[in-house]
């Protein structure tokens, strides 16, 4: 396997009281109606914006010539295409090293197409796709702006750590006689905790609240067509209101194969929002344990490759008058451009021997972050998903065997060309091993 990273070291420890941190945030609303993702269903623009969508933007600085940035947005995902621009700009604008830069998506169902992501997905009516990539252009801009603004924002800050716990999330791969399909399967695999990071001025001020959560962001179904950010933006918005002047930066764990329960309605995408919301509140009342520096981050690219396909499956698939768009569009991608791998991210920021955020790309299942969290014990382990770029879901080894949309459907609007090959989780903890190593895990 061939991986390629790129690790820098900050030079002097420091204690938490020595960080300086800055904080900003920033309206992404599509300025008009626009195509919505996350379901093939769709089949018109936006009608409204329920709720305004945000990136915000979290820069440390441990007192090292390296500072780090921590973004999230409110959105269904970032395609390679955008997050590498905005990586690059950032390197060379501010001085910002990859491994050093974190992107985080809060997979929101009911925000916009990110193009070309999910591209495959959509039969896009005339103008819309122009639309798309105009959205995608400013979008990139509005990145690199709201991480300059963090940068400009740096001053004393104190970083400490707790987690808390919520319910909601259920696993979704409910097994049947005809294999495994979305549902509902209490006796899955979960993961409930809710890490969370309190930073805040040398007075006590809590100036940014990062939390985070191993949950799909879809209560809110296909038929939905106002832009919101879902549970996770009723949360990020419940706690700017509790605490005045402080951001709110929700990260999505890996959370690929879990649904919030109950669903399907607004009403239950603020009660989820609310009580995630009142959790984190429960827990920032408490005791934290503070965060040390150095800030050490490592940045892998491994890659991952697909189970073969032949020519003679894309082209049944075009000629099959029961093939759906997405598998139409997916298999003329196919025949025009074969495709046989994919290029995939990890990576890991580490404060002190105090706590590590590692950050995967792709829809992540949760088996991952519970692999994870058994072979690095010790101190707290953050596992992040839908990081730095999204581009499918990433299943586990057990889940190849197994099937399903996390496994095969999914790949489809993803324009891939069908599951990985075996080996998968074994390559993606390679990675990771490599990335927890040079942060000294």
């Amino acid at each position: 396997m061939k991986i390629a990273f790129l690790v820098l070291l900050a030079a002097a420890p420091l204690t938490a009281a020595g960080f300086r941190a800055g904080v900003a945030r920033l309206d992404i609303t599509p300025r008009d109606s626009i195509w919505m993702s996350g379901y093939a269903s769709r089949s018109h623009p936006s009608t409204a914006v329920r709720q305004p969508l945000y990136a915000r933007a979290l820069a440390l600085d441990d007192g090292s010539r390296a500072r780090t940035v921590i973004v999230d947005t409110d959105l269904i995902g970032l395609p390679a295409e955008v997050a590498d621009q905005v990586a690059d700009r950032v390197r060379r604008q501010y001085g910002i090293d990859r491994a050093h830069l974190l992107l985080n998506s809060s997979h929101t169902h009911t925000g916009p197409v990110v193009w070309p992501g999910l591209a495959t997905m959509f039969t896009l009516p005339a103008g819309e796709e122009e639309k798309l990539r105009e959205y995608a252009a400013r979008l990139t801009t509005d990145l690199v702006t709201v991480i300059g603004s963090a940068l400009a924002d740096l001053s004393p800050a104190q970083l400490s750590y707790s987690s808390g716990e919520a319910a909601f999330a259920m696993n979704r791969r409910e097994p049947t006689a005809n294999g495994i399909k979305l549902g509902v399967n209490p006796a899955g695999p979960t993961d409930h905790q809710v890490p969370i990071i309190r930073v805040s001025a040398p007075d006590g001020r809590i100036r940014a609240i990062l939390f985070a959560y191993a949950c799909h962001n879809t209560t809110l179904n296909g038929d939905f067509y106002e832009l919101t950010g879902d549970y996770a933006g009723f949360a990020e918005s419940k706690l700017e209101s509790d605490y005045p002047g402080a951001a709110a930066l929700f990260l999505a764990l890996c959370g690929g194969d879990q649904n919030p329960y109950p669903r399907g309605t607004l009403d239950l995408a603020a009660a989820h929002g609310n009580a995630l919301a009142a959790e984190v509140r429960r827990v920032l009342a408490g005791n934290l344990r503070p965060l040390t520096a150095p800030i050490r981050a490592a940045y892998v690219t491994t890659t991952l490759p697909f189970a073969d396909q032949p020519r003679a499956v894309y082209e049944a698939d075009l000629a099959n008058p029961k093939s759906s768009p997405a598998i139409r569009r997916r298999a003329q991608r196919m025949l025009d451009q074969p495709i046989h791998n994919t290029p995939y991210p990890v990576q890991a920021i580490r404060f002190g021997k105090s706590l590590t955020l590692l950050a995967l790309g792709g829809e992540v299942v949760v088996d991952y972050a519970l692999r994870a969290k058994n072979d690095y014990p010790g101190e707290p382990l953050i596992v992040a998903a839908y990081s730095n770029s999204v581009m499918c879901y990433i299943p586990s080894e057990r889940m190849l065997s197994e099937g399903g949309y996390e496994v095969v459907d999914n790949m489809a609007y993803y324009g891939q060309p069908g599951p990985f090959a075996p080996g998968v989780e074994a390559r993606v903890f390679t990675a990771i091993q490599r990335a927890m190593k040079s942060v000294g895990r």
